[in-house]
């Protein structure tokens, strides 16, 4: 049985998750304004991911016996300096989530909570990637500088991605 320290943690985890899907949809929404479309699919896209991560714990909450709690969300930031600004924070809001979630794997394990440790097996593997993927798009901006033909280059690679659950992932 999950402690409620733990089950707690695990609801403070799913009001994360919900922020990262709201900030995201803000991200879109500034690269929309800068008429960069592929940059707003791109983050749109990272938008629904996240709420399916907060799905993923809500899921598991329920499916633990706990009481899944909808938090009150805070505001995200919605105006950025530049692409490479939004993608940079992108980035360091990737970082916090992985201290968050490595939290709660430290948690799970000290009270020896097996099947909570194997759920967050799978968002960690996640945090690997996530943290790679904003990492390589802010040394791609870096090195496009105020290079405009790149910047479109990469604006149209970005607009091909879409958001596919993965196979192995558990969701009601």
């Amino acid at each position: 049985m999950i402690s409620e320290k733990l089950m707690s943690e695990l609801n403070e985890q799913l009001k994360h998750e919900l922020f990262s899907s709201n900030l995201y949809l803000a991200m879109a929404a500034y690269c929309a304004e800068e008429d960069l479309m592929g940059f707003a699919n791109f983050f749109r896209v990272q938008a629904e991911e996240e709420r399916f991560h907060a799905m993923k714990f809500f899921d598991y909450i329920i499916e633990m016996n706990g009481r899944a709690r909808i938090p009150a969300i805070d505001e995200p930031k919605n105006n950025f300096a530049s692409i490479l600004d939004a993608f940079r924070q992108a980035y360091t809001h990737e970082q916090f989530v992985t201290k968050r979630i490595y939290h709660l794997t430290d948690l799970a394990m000290e009270e020896r909570e097996h099947a909570t440790i194997s759920f967050l097996k799978w968002f960690v593997d996640e945090q690997v990637e996530e943290e790679s993927m904003f990492n390589g798009l802010v040394k791609k901006l870096e090195r496009i500088a105020d290079n405009p033909n790149a910047l479109y280059m990469l604006d149209g690679e970005l607009a091909q991605r879409t958001f596919t659950p993965p196979s192995d992932a558990k969701q009601a």
